[in-house]
Protein backbone atom coordinates (compact mmCIF):
# COMPACT_ATOMS: atom_id res chain seq x y z
CA UNK A 1 0.00 0.00 0.00
CA UNK A 2 1.28 3.46 -0.90
CA UNK A 3 2.42 5.42 2.16
CA UNK A 4 2.11 9.13 1.43
CA UNK A 5 3.53 10.13 4.84
CA UNK A 6 6.63 8.01 4.25
CA UNK A 7 7.16 9.76 0.91
CA UNK A 8 6.85 13.23 2.44
CA UNK A 9 9.28 12.40 5.24
CA UNK A 10 11.80 10.95 2.77
CA UNK A 11 11.58 14.06 0.61
CA UNK A 12 12.10 16.36 3.62
CA UNK A 13 15.13 14.36 4.76
CA UNK A 14 16.53 14.46 1.23
CA UNK A 15 16.15 18.24 0.97
CA UNK A 16 17.91 18.83 4.28
CA UNK A 17 20.81 16.47 3.65
CA UNK A 18 21.35 17.69 0.08
CA UNK A 19 21.86 21.21 1.43
CA UNK A 20 24.31 20.16 4.14
CA UNK A 21 26.33 17.40 2.45
CA UNK A 22 28.71 15.41 4.61
CA UNK A 23 30.21 11.95 4.77
CA UNK A 24 28.51 10.82 7.98
CA UNK A 25 25.63 11.98 10.18
CA UNK A 26 24.94 11.16 13.80
CA UNK A 27 21.28 10.50 14.64
CA UNK A 28 19.99 10.66 18.20
CA UNK A 29 16.49 9.87 19.42
CA UNK A 30 15.33 11.43 22.70
CA UNK A 31 12.02 10.59 24.32
CA UNK A 32 10.23 13.86 25.01
CA UNK A 33 8.51 12.78 28.25
CA UNK A 34 11.36 10.98 30.01
CA UNK A 35 14.23 12.82 28.26
CA UNK A 36 15.92 9.46 27.94
CA UNK A 37 17.99 8.95 24.78
CA UNK A 38 17.22 5.82 22.81
CA UNK A 39 20.06 3.35 23.56
CA UNK A 40 23.17 3.66 21.39
CA UNK A 41 24.26 6.06 18.69
CA UNK A 42 24.75 5.23 15.04
CA UNK A 43 26.41 6.98 12.13
CA UNK A 44 24.74 7.09 8.73
CA UNK A 45 25.48 8.17 5.19
CA UNK A 46 22.90 10.30 3.39
CA UNK A 47 21.88 7.34 1.23
CA UNK A 48 21.33 5.11 4.26
CA UNK A 49 19.23 7.75 6.00
CA UNK A 50 16.89 7.91 3.01
CA UNK A 51 16.34 4.17 2.68
CA UNK A 52 12.75 3.10 3.23
CA UNK A 53 13.55 0.79 6.16
CA UNK A 54 15.44 3.56 7.95
CA UNK A 55 12.70 6.13 7.45
CA UNK A 56 10.04 3.66 8.65
CA UNK A 57 12.06 2.92 11.78
CA UNK A 58 12.56 6.61 12.61
CA UNK A 59 8.87 7.39 11.95
CA UNK A 60 7.86 4.59 14.30
CA UNK A 61 10.08 5.92 17.09
CA UNK A 62 8.76 9.44 16.43
CA UNK A 63 5.18 8.20 16.85
CA UNK A 64 6.22 6.61 20.16
CA UNK A 65 7.28 10.03 21.46
CA UNK A 66 10.91 10.40 20.38
CA UNK A 67 12.25 13.60 18.87
CA UNK A 68 14.67 12.98 15.99
CA UNK A 69 17.94 14.94 16.04
CA UNK A 70 20.83 15.14 13.60
CA UNK A 71 24.42 16.37 13.52
CA UNK A 72 26.99 16.16 10.71
CA UNK A 73 29.66 13.97 12.32
CA UNK A 74 33.38 14.68 12.50
CA UNK A 75 34.44 12.74 15.60
CA UNK A 76 35.97 15.15 18.15
CA UNK A 77 35.68 18.13 15.78
CA UNK A 78 32.86 20.15 14.29
CA UNK A 79 32.02 19.22 10.69
CA UNK A 80 31.98 22.84 9.52
CA UNK A 81 28.25 23.42 10.13
CA UNK A 82 27.07 25.81 12.87
CA UNK A 83 23.57 25.55 14.31
CA UNK A 84 21.73 28.78 15.13
CA UNK A 85 18.67 27.98 17.23
CA UNK A 86 16.25 30.85 16.56
CA UNK A 87 13.79 29.88 19.25
CA UNK A 88 11.79 33.11 18.93
CA UNK A 89 12.71 34.21 15.46
CA UNK A 90 12.08 37.73 14.20
CA UNK A 91 10.23 37.83 10.87
CA UNK A 92 13.23 39.13 8.91
CA UNK A 93 16.04 37.30 10.69
CA UNK A 94 16.97 35.06 7.75
CA UNK A 95 17.08 38.06 5.42
CA UNK A 96 19.38 39.85 7.87
CA UNK A 97 21.68 36.83 8.06
CA UNK A 98 21.90 36.70 4.27
CA UNK A 99 22.52 40.43 4.00
CA UNK A 100 25.52 40.10 6.33
CA UNK A 101 26.99 37.16 4.42
CA UNK A 102 25.89 34.58 7.00
CA UNK A 103 23.25 32.97 4.83
CA UNK A 104 22.08 29.55 6.10
CA UNK A 105 22.30 26.47 3.92
CA UNK A 106 19.24 25.03 5.72
CA UNK A 107 16.38 26.72 7.56
CA UNK A 108 13.89 24.55 9.45
CA UNK A 109 10.61 25.50 11.04
CA UNK A 110 10.53 23.32 14.15
CA UNK A 111 7.11 24.69 15.14
CA UNK A 112 5.23 27.88 14.23
CA UNK A 113 7.45 30.86 15.08
CA UNK A 114 10.47 28.72 15.94
CA UNK A 115 13.34 28.23 13.48
CA UNK A 116 16.67 26.45 13.32
CA UNK A 117 19.32 27.54 10.83
CA UNK A 118 22.45 25.67 9.78
CA UNK A 119 25.30 27.85 8.50
CA UNK A 120 28.21 26.20 6.73
CA UNK A 121 31.41 28.06 7.59
CA UNK A 122 34.03 25.50 6.52
CA UNK A 123 34.34 22.60 4.10
CA UNK A 124 36.67 20.82 6.55
CA UNK A 125 36.43 19.98 10.25
CA UNK A 126 36.83 22.73 12.84
CA UNK A 127 38.37 22.64 16.34
CA UNK A 128 35.63 22.68 19.00
CA UNK A 129 36.71 26.05 20.42
CA UNK A 130 36.47 27.74 17.02
CA UNK A 131 33.05 26.25 16.25
CA UNK A 132 31.66 27.20 19.67
CA UNK A 133 32.95 30.76 19.33
CA UNK A 134 31.27 31.12 15.93
CA UNK A 135 28.05 29.72 17.35
CA UNK A 136 28.08 32.31 20.10
CA UNK A 137 28.76 35.11 17.61
CA UNK A 138 25.86 34.13 15.39
CA UNK A 139 23.47 33.58 18.30
CA UNK A 140 24.34 37.00 19.72
CA UNK A 141 23.97 38.75 16.36
CA UNK A 142 20.62 37.22 15.41
CA UNK A 143 18.85 36.55 18.69
CA UNK A 144 19.57 32.83 18.83
CA UNK A 145 19.49 30.64 21.92
CA UNK A 146 22.90 31.13 23.57
CA UNK A 147 22.48 27.87 25.46
CA UNK A 148 22.54 26.01 22.12
CA UNK A 149 25.88 27.22 20.78
CA UNK A 150 28.26 24.41 21.69
CA UNK A 151 30.25 22.90 18.81
CA UNK A 152 28.34 19.60 18.72
CA UNK A 153 24.82 20.78 19.37
CA UNK A 154 22.16 18.67 17.69
CA UNK A 155 19.52 20.09 15.39
CA UNK A 156 16.25 18.56 14.32
CA UNK A 157 15.83 16.31 11.31
CA UNK A 158 13.11 17.45 8.91
CA UNK A 159 10.05 15.33 8.19
CA UNK A 160 9.27 14.34 11.78
CA UNK A 161 7.06 15.85 14.47
CA UNK A 162 8.19 18.05 17.35
CA UNK A 163 7.09 16.11 20.42
CA UNK A 164 7.47 18.91 22.98
CA UNK A 165 4.08 19.38 24.69
CA UNK A 166 4.44 23.17 24.70
CA UNK A 167 4.75 23.15 20.90
CA UNK A 168 1.39 21.44 20.29
CA UNK A 169 -1.02 23.17 17.94
CA UNK A 170 -4.39 24.49 19.09
CA UNK A 171 -5.88 21.22 17.86
CA UNK A 172 -3.52 19.24 20.10
CA UNK A 173 -1.33 17.85 17.31
CA UNK A 174 2.47 17.81 17.29
CA UNK A 175 3.78 20.18 14.59
CA UNK A 176 5.92 18.90 11.74
CA UNK A 177 9.54 19.98 11.32
CA UNK A 178 9.52 21.59 7.88
CA UNK A 179 12.26 22.70 5.47
CA UNK A 180 11.74 26.39 4.67
CA UNK A 181 15.00 26.89 2.78
CA UNK A 182 17.74 24.62 1.48
CA UNK A 183 20.73 25.59 -0.64
CA UNK A 184 24.13 24.00 -0.24
CA UNK A 185 27.20 26.20 0.02
CA UNK A 186 29.49 28.13 2.33
CA UNK A 187 28.28 31.40 3.78
CA UNK A 188 29.85 34.34 1.89
CA UNK A 189 31.60 35.70 4.97
CA UNK A 190 32.57 32.32 6.40
CA UNK A 191 36.30 33.12 6.35
CA UNK A 192 35.77 36.32 8.33
CA UNK A 193 33.77 34.38 10.91
CA UNK A 194 36.56 31.84 11.28
CA UNK A 195 39.30 34.40 11.79
CA UNK A 196 37.16 36.55 14.08
CA UNK A 197 36.38 33.53 16.28
CA UNK A 198 40.05 32.53 16.42
CA UNK A 199 41.06 36.05 17.47
CA UNK A 200 38.55 36.07 20.33
CA UNK A 201 39.96 32.97 21.99
CA UNK A 202 42.25 33.33 24.99
CA UNK A 203 44.99 33.09 24.01
CA UNK A 204 44.22 33.93 20.37
CA UNK A 205 45.15 31.23 17.90
CA UNK A 206 46.22 31.34 14.29
CA UNK A 207 43.73 29.59 12.06
CA UNK A 208 45.15 28.67 8.65
CA UNK A 209 42.62 27.26 6.21
CA UNK A 210 45.34 26.37 3.69
CA UNK A 211 46.69 23.62 5.98
CA UNK A 212 43.40 21.81 6.39
CA UNK A 213 42.67 20.28 2.98
CA UNK A 214 42.62 16.47 3.07
CA UNK A 215 44.86 14.50 0.74
CA UNK A 216 42.54 13.22 -2.06
CA UNK A 217 44.81 10.20 -2.55
CA UNK A 218 44.06 8.90 0.94
CA UNK A 219 40.99 6.68 1.32
CA UNK A 220 38.30 8.15 3.55
CA UNK A 221 37.79 6.88 7.07
CA UNK A 222 34.38 5.60 6.02
CA UNK A 223 35.84 3.66 3.09
CA UNK A 224 38.49 2.06 5.30
CA UNK A 225 35.97 1.11 7.99
CA UNK A 226 33.55 -0.28 5.43
CA UNK A 227 36.27 -2.43 3.86
CA UNK A 228 37.25 -3.87 7.26
CA UNK A 229 33.63 -4.58 8.15
CA UNK A 230 32.88 -6.26 4.81
CA UNK A 231 35.98 -8.45 5.15
CA UNK A 232 34.71 -9.90 8.42
CA UNK A 233 31.18 -10.22 7.02
CA UNK A 234 32.46 -12.34 4.15
CA UNK A 235 34.79 -14.38 6.36
CA UNK A 236 31.91 -15.35 8.66
CA UNK A 237 29.35 -15.74 5.80
CA UNK A 238 26.94 -13.53 7.74
CA UNK A 239 24.55 -12.90 4.84
CA UNK A 240 24.21 -16.62 4.11
CA UNK A 241 23.89 -17.76 7.74
CA UNK A 242 21.48 -15.17 9.13
CA UNK A 243 18.41 -13.76 7.38
CA UNK A 244 18.22 -11.02 8.46
CA UNK A 245 21.31 -10.59 10.64
CA UNK A 246 21.11 -8.97 14.06
CA UNK A 247 23.39 -6.07 13.22
CA UNK A 248 24.09 -5.12 16.82
CA UNK A 249 25.48 -8.62 17.37
CA UNK A 250 27.58 -8.37 14.19
CA UNK A 251 28.93 -5.03 15.44
CA UNK A 252 29.99 -6.70 18.68
CA UNK A 253 31.66 -9.61 16.86
CA UNK A 254 33.65 -7.25 14.64
CA UNK A 255 34.69 -5.16 17.64
CA UNK A 256 35.88 -8.27 19.50
CA UNK A 257 37.74 -9.55 16.44
CA UNK A 258 39.54 -6.24 15.95
CA UNK A 259 40.46 -6.04 19.63
CA UNK A 260 41.78 -9.62 19.66
CA UNK A 261 43.79 -8.99 16.51
CA UNK A 262 45.26 -5.79 17.95
CA UNK A 263 46.16 -7.51 21.23
CA UNK A 264 47.90 -10.38 19.43
CA UNK A 265 49.90 -7.88 17.41
CA UNK A 266 50.94 -5.93 20.50
CA UNK A 267 51.75 -9.11 22.41
CA UNK A 268 53.98 -10.37 19.61
CA UNK A 269 55.84 -7.07 19.38
CA UNK A 270 56.21 -6.76 23.14
CA UNK A 271 57.48 -10.33 23.48
CA UNK A 272 60.16 -9.74 20.91
CA UNK A 273 61.26 -6.65 22.83
CA UNK A 274 61.10 -8.35 26.25
CA UNK A 275 58.40 -5.94 27.44
CA UNK A 276 55.76 -6.63 30.08
CA UNK A 277 52.46 -8.02 28.75
CA UNK A 278 50.14 -5.15 29.60
CA UNK A 279 48.01 -4.78 26.49
CA UNK A 280 45.41 -2.36 25.23
CA UNK A 281 43.62 -2.50 21.88
CA UNK A 282 45.37 -0.36 19.30
CA UNK A 283 42.51 -0.59 16.83
CA UNK A 284 39.54 1.74 17.16
CA UNK A 285 36.45 -0.20 18.22
CA UNK A 286 33.28 0.64 16.25
CA UNK A 287 30.34 2.14 18.06
CA UNK A 288 27.71 -0.51 18.70
CA UNK A 289 24.12 -0.85 19.76
CA UNK A 290 24.84 -3.18 22.64
CA UNK A 291 23.29 -0.95 25.28
CA UNK A 292 20.30 -2.42 27.09
CA UNK A 293 17.23 -2.05 24.83
CA UNK A 294 14.00 -0.35 25.72
CA UNK A 295 11.00 -2.51 26.64
CA UNK A 296 9.95 -2.53 23.00
CA UNK A 297 12.91 -4.88 22.37
CA UNK A 298 13.56 -3.44 18.93
CA UNK A 299 16.96 -3.08 17.28
CA UNK A 300 18.12 0.51 17.45
CA UNK A 301 18.56 0.99 13.72
CA UNK A 302 18.18 -1.15 10.59
CA UNK A 303 21.21 -2.55 8.69
CA UNK A 304 23.82 -0.05 7.58
CA UNK A 305 27.51 0.30 6.93
CA UNK A 306 29.65 0.09 10.06
CA UNK A 307 30.02 3.19 12.22
CA UNK A 308 33.47 4.67 12.58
Amino acid sequence: MFDHGLLLTSQAIGRQLAAMPHELYLIRLIHHRTQRPFPGERLWTADQLQQGATVRFLRARNREGCDVYLQPYASDHNAGYILVDLDRAEPNVIARMSAHGHEPCVVLQTSPGHLQAWVQVSSTALPPAIATAIGKQLASAYGGDRASTDWRHLGRLAGFTNQKPQRRTHTGHAPWVKVLHSQAGLARNATELLHSAAAQLQPPIRFDLSDRSPDPREPSVTAQASAIYQTWMQRWHIAERFRPPDWSVVDLWVARALRAKACRSIKSESSSNGEAHNFLAATAIPRTTCAAPWPAQVSLFPPQAPPV
